[in-house]
């Protein structure tokens, strides 16, 4: 398979908006001196991800971490597996290296680039064991509906990445997008739902993010979903 555009994958359309939010000056120390040591320059080739972790384990990616907590905690939990954190705005991304930093961890790398491309360009078939994304922004306008990341052709990208039998785990606090988001999965012929209803998961099995726990302060119900790779 090339690793090119994924036929069918049109940009450029993104599902994010780049915000201007303050990046303070330890997260921009980060940025200059962390990023250089803990991150991987955005390139259109396949990574070499033995190389880039100096060893042969488990790959985790996670699309959109935001500040990084999710991320941070997982590869504190499991230094056996290795985690690529994907972001595009530059005051999470810091914050992340900062917390990198202060746990001491090997196991996470980041890529600052939009993680279409990331998936399309960068990362080579059936290499990674399981992609996440956790609240992505949900475009509840319907004019705005072809904004969000969850679409057919980004489900075909997903699991031509997915190594077989790997995991796609996304949670959403909008009902009408959770609803997108199992219709264009279960329409996708590679990936089954691996919930007991065929619906949501009655148990996320992960702990919360910080935008999860002010939903659920505000009264927000939560969705996750599994689909595994056929």
């Amino acid at each position: 398979m090339s690793a090119g555009r994924e036929p069918g994958l049109r940009q450029p359309v993104r599902s994010f908006v780049l915000r201007g939010g303050r990046t303070t000056p330890a997260q921009r120390r980060a940025l200059a001196q962390l990023q250089p040591r803990y991150g991987i320059p955005f390139a259109a080739r396949p990574l070499d991800l033995d190389a880039v972790f100096g060893r042969q384990a488990r790959r985790v990616m996670e699309i959109g971490f935001g500040d990084g907590t999710q991320l941070l905690e997982q590869a504190q939990a499991a230094p056996d597996a290795d985690f690529i954190g994907v972001e595009v705005h530059p005051p999470g991304i810091g914050r992340c290296l900062l917390g990198i930093e202060a746990r001491g961890l090997e196991n996470v790398r980041i890529v600052a680039h939009d993680a279409v491309e990331v998936l399309a360009q960068q990362i080579a078939p059936d290499t990674i064991d399981e992609v996440q994304l956790w609240f992505p922004d949900p475009w509840p306008k319907k004019r705005h509906h072809k904004r969000r990341i969850v679409q057919p052709a980004f489900a075909a990208l997903v699991c031509g990445r997915l190594k077989p039998g790997g995991r796609f785990r996304i949670a959403t606090d909008w009902e009408p997008y959770a609803e997108w988001m199992l219709e264009v999965l279960d329409a996708a012929p590679r990936l089954v739902n691996a919930a007991a209803g065929g619906r949501y998961l009655e148990a996320a099995g992960r702990s919360p993010t910080r935008f999860e726990s002010r939903g659920r302060r505000l009264g927000h119900a939560v969705y996750d979903l599994e689909y595994l790779r056929r």
